[in-house]
């Protein structure tokens, strides 16, 4: 059985690797000049491989289409994809929140594992060959290379989805898909950040143990918890990005950011918080009595948005105005723009729609041998390994039906 693999991100090593383990000829085409480029910048570097939990508390942390992964996840779950790792000589660790990554903290060692297993199964890998078109024929598949037509009875396509190109995530198999009748749900920014209007005083401010919301018509439409960063043209960290992972699913017109600054504080012990600061500063001006509360670089943002002069004596700020700042600190306001642009989302929403593909084997409803896997596919979820363990157990499911040697024609 001649198996093509175009792509060698996670999903497509993998599936390389399993049909290889199965008995397959496998070739594996790559556009650029390296494997895995983009699973290197991937965790800053440092490659969150998976995550350590159960398959429920895994597909709580899927964003888009968490049942068509049943099959996929059960059949190679994260324990399996670490002691898939472990038995072959990649050292571990898992981290906060069960996230796991090379005990090296390098995504490097990642891809020379990935290469090495490669090596070792017979995998002929084709770098710097970019796949410019693949036609079903009577007996297969034939793929344009930039020097030769070639076939293969089967084809993985792991090409990944369109955010960041410079990695060779371009949309080439959306293109492939949909030449051969496949829909393709839009592709939208995912895990990105969220743009938004008046924070460009505050870029580079991080803060932790904050909740972020999205309003829209006064109404809160989705809510993180975690950490948090300024930009001078919106908001990103951790919370934000799994908040945009839910955000992109929805039509938003008119929408505000709102950040809890004090989640922790109903707003009855916040006034309470605030008079007994208060105590100690009455004679100081309002502007001067926030440092408590609140970082420096924040103080002037909350204090403009609870309209209290800054200049006015603390001993002079009334009941109402403490209301008002109650409020700032509970839910500082920023008006929504948007996401981010879809290049700079860590991974992309959308894709090869999944009602075309068998969920069992990551097999085309449309045409027997032809397999789709990893970022490719309209599946994503949050941060913490979820994606890379989404893309490697796709793989494994496709590699190892890709490999079976029954007559599809």
């Amino acid at each position: 059985m001649k198996v093509a693999v175009v792509g060698s991100g996670p999903a497509g090593m993998m599936a390389a690797l399993t049909a290889s383990d199965c008995g397959a000829d496998v070739t594996l085409f790559e556009k650029n000049e390296k494997l895995g480029k983009k699973l290197y910048i991937s965790g800053k570097g440092r490659c969150n491989l998976t995550n350590d939990c159960s398959a429920r508390d895994f597909f709580f942390n899927v964003a888009t289409n968490p049942k068509f992964l049943f099959g996929a996840i059960n059949r190679f779950s994260p324990q399996d994809a670490m002691e898939y790792c472990v038995s072959r000589g990649l050292k571990l660790k898992t981290e906060r929140g069960g996230r796991v990554f090379p005990l090296s903290d390098k995504s490097s060692d990642v891809i020379k594992f990935f290469t090495r297993q490669l090596e070792n199964k017979g995998v002929k890998v084709c770098l710097n060959c970019p796949i410019s078109a693949i036609e079903c024929q009577k007996n297969g598949f034939s793929l344009t290379t930039i020097s030769d037509i070639v076939t293969f009875d089967k084809v993985i396509l792991a090409t990944g989805g369109l955010s960041y190109s410079s990695t060779g995530s371009t949309g080439d198999g959306y293109k492939f898909a949909k030449q051969m009748g496949h829909g393709i749900v839009q592709p939208k920014p995912a895990l990105c950040r969220i743009l938004c209007k008046g924070t460009k005083s505050l870029e580079g401010l991080s803060l932790k143990n904050v909740s972020v919301s999205v309003l829209s018509d006064g109404k809160t439409v989705c809510s993180e918890f975690g950490e948090m960063l300024f930009a001078s043209d919106g908001v990103g960290g951790p919370a934000v990005l799994t908040l945009s992972s839910r955000v992109n699913k929805l039509n938003l017109h008119s929408a505000e950011v709102c950040i809890d600054l004090k989640p922790a504080l109903d707003e009855e012990k916040l006034d309470a918080r605030i008079l007994r600061d208060f105590s100690d500063k009455i004679n100081k001006n309002f502007i001067n009595s926030l440092d408590g509360l609140l970082p420096e670089r924040l103080i002037k943002e909350v204090a403009r948005q609870s309209k209290i002069p800054f200049d006015k004596k603390v001993n002079q700020v009334t009941a109402e105005e403490r209301k008002r700042l109650v409020s700032a600190l509970k839910a500082l306001r920023f008006e929504f723009v948007g996401l981010d642009d879809i290049e700079h989302g860590i991974v992309t929403c959308g894709g090869v729609d999944v009602a075309d593909v068998n969920p069992s084997t990551m097999e085309s409803k449309l045409h027997r041998g032809l397999y789709f896997v990893g970022e490719l596919l309209d599946v994503d979820g949050f941060t913490g390994g979820f994606n890379i363990q989404i893309a490697l157990s796709t793989g494994y499911v496709a590699g190892l039906s890709a490999a079976k040697q029954e007559e599809i024609w």
